[in-house]
């Protein structure tokens, strides 16, 4: 009881937001989350840092394949609870108590971890990365979903424990000190990224505003979606990266 209960409170300070208030609606950057990380997902995946499956729960079936098996995991026991109680109609899904920097362990290993809006908050990125490789399977991968760009860093980073934010090079650089191979690392989310420059860094902000929140998800991010498909962009709120766990 000791060891579950060592992180409670995890999720919150993460991510600024209570277990039982949940998390402003954001259907449609789900979707975009969700169309740019499943491609890169195999038949069994772990996410680490679920919180409240909210990412999670899109995963019905990936794309041209079916899901054979989902882990979700979160330092904070309270989300755990709450995410077994969600899935508890899958009996594909489990959820159990993961905190990266300690002893990380499974059963049998999975064909992908995902990682999202999780690493900024290690201060040994790279050490944290080679843990997870050792719950995939040879030539499986990490995906990772982080802040991009340490020019947005505001305050609101620093009061959820953000150690950095990251350039597609300095993620790649984590990923190949941990012995893994860069399949993927680019900027994404361009207007997201001015929108959190124009909130965070000039305009102060603290904690999302649940109204600019939802104008977001309703205007901006089917802008994005659209833009994205056909440009690559310099810039953006978040950086995406595929790391490979070698043969």
């Amino acid at each position: 009881m000791g060891r579950m209960q060592e992180h409670a409170g995890a999720f919150t300070n993460a991510t600024g937001r209570d277990l039982e208030q949940g998390g402003a609606d954001q259907p449609r950057y789900r979707r975009y989350q969700f169309g740019l990380i499943a491609p890169h997902c195999g038949r069994s995946v772990l996410e680490v840092g679920a919180g409240l499956g909210e990412f999670a729960a899109q995963f019905t079936e990936l794309p041209g394949q079916e899901l054979d098996r989902l882990v979700l995991t979160d330092a904070d026991p309270g989300a755990v609870e709450l995410l077994g109680q969600r899935f508890a109609h899958r009996p594909e899904v489990e959820a159990r108590q993961l905190a990266l920097g300690g002893e990380l362990s499974l059963d049998k290993p999975v064909d992908s971890v995902i990682a999202i809006n999780v690493l900024e908050h290690i201060e040994d990125d790279a050490g944290a990365l080679r843990g997870l490789a050792g719950l995939v399977v040879p030539g499986g991968t990490i995906v990772l979903w982080v802040p991009g760009y340490q020019q947005l860093y505001g305050e609101f980073d620093r009061r959820v424990g953000h150690v950095r934010r990251y350039t597609p090079s300095t993620l790649a650089d984590a990923i190949t000190r941990a012995g893994l191979q860069v399949e993927l690392a680019k900027p994404v989310n361009l207007l997201g990224g001015i929108a959190w420059w124009a909130a965070v860094r000039r305009g102060g902000s603290t904690s999302p505003n649940p109204r600019l929140v939802s104008i977001y998800d309703r205007f901006v991010v089917p802008v994005t979606r659209a833009v994205e498909r056909r440009v690559r962009v310099p810039f953006g709120q978040t950086v995406l990266a595929v790391a490979r766990v070698p043969a």
